[in-house]
């Protein structure tokens, strides 16, 4: 990692934020038939448990034909907000090459994060793509900026996560809905949250169109100690505490 007034933890930590709060990106490609001009184009993303980008890409898109002749990806995630400033927010470049992805598992976190994309994904010209990253470029703000590789920046996935997520995210969404609005802080404006991922830094949800993360004060080691910092939630936090 290179830094300049920084402090690697919590560098770390902000730019798995970026990566996992994001449920879109601008993707950069080169394109071939220009010398390798770039492409910059807007794409859908969600995160593997360790922070890896996905991508479900149609192979008739532009992007796509640029990236089976080249695979050097970039992605950009933006943390601009409502500053009156967009470039005071922080922001992460993720550079590696996009492969393509056969893995349910990775598909199902993608798709849980992006439901109305149920409706194409199993089209034949899509397909699932991630990118192996091999380092990211995080600013943080005026004169705040680190340059991370793949280890220094991706988790692990946490004890049981892998084989037991899924069944996590269904206990989370068989309770009441006023524990989801707690976690989130706020209740939703139409339909309620529903629990889309688990990590070991924290839960993804989603209402509608609204996405939302609760982040924990720290990362955990598995699925029994997000139970365990569940419980110790709901307890602090009450029933209906949610405004």
């Amino acid at each position: 990692m290179r830094c300049d007034n920084m402090d690697e933890n919590k560098d770390a930590a902000l730019a798995r934020r970026l990566l996992r709060g994001a449920a879109t990106a601008s993707l950069a490609t080169w394109l071939p038939k220009d010398a390798g001009t770039p492409y910059v184009s807007l794409s859908t993303v969600a995160c593997d448990l360790d922070a890896t980008p996905l991508l479900l890409m149609s192979d008739l898109a532009e992007h796509s034909r640029n990236v089976a002749a080249d695979s050097r990806a970039s992605l950009l995630f933006c943390d601009s907000g409502q500053r009156q400033d967009p470039l005071a927010g922080p922001r992460l470049t993720a550079m590696g090459r996009l492969v393509r992805s056969f893995d349910a598992r990775q598909r199902r976190r993608f798709l849980a994060r992006h439901p109305a994309a149920a409706r194409y994904a199993d089209f034949g010209d899509f397909a699932l793509y991630r990118l192996d990253l091999k380092e990211a470029h995080l600013v943080a703000g005026f004169g705040k900026v680190a340059w991370f590789d793949a280890d220094a920046l991706l988790l692990a996935n946490g004890d049981g996560l892998e084989t037991d997520e899924e069944g996590l995210v269904i206990e989370l969404n068989s309770g009441p809905a006023a524990e989801l609005s707690d976690l989130v802080g706020r209740q939703p404006e139409g339909e309620p949250w529903q629990v889309t991922g688990c990590d070991t830094e924290g839960i993804d949800l989603r209402a509608g169109g609204q996405t939302a993360r609760h982040d924990f004060r720290r990362p955990l080691a598995g699925v029994v100690a997000i139970r365990r910092a569940l419980r110790r939630f709901r307890k602090k936090a009450g029933p209906g505490s949610a405004k």
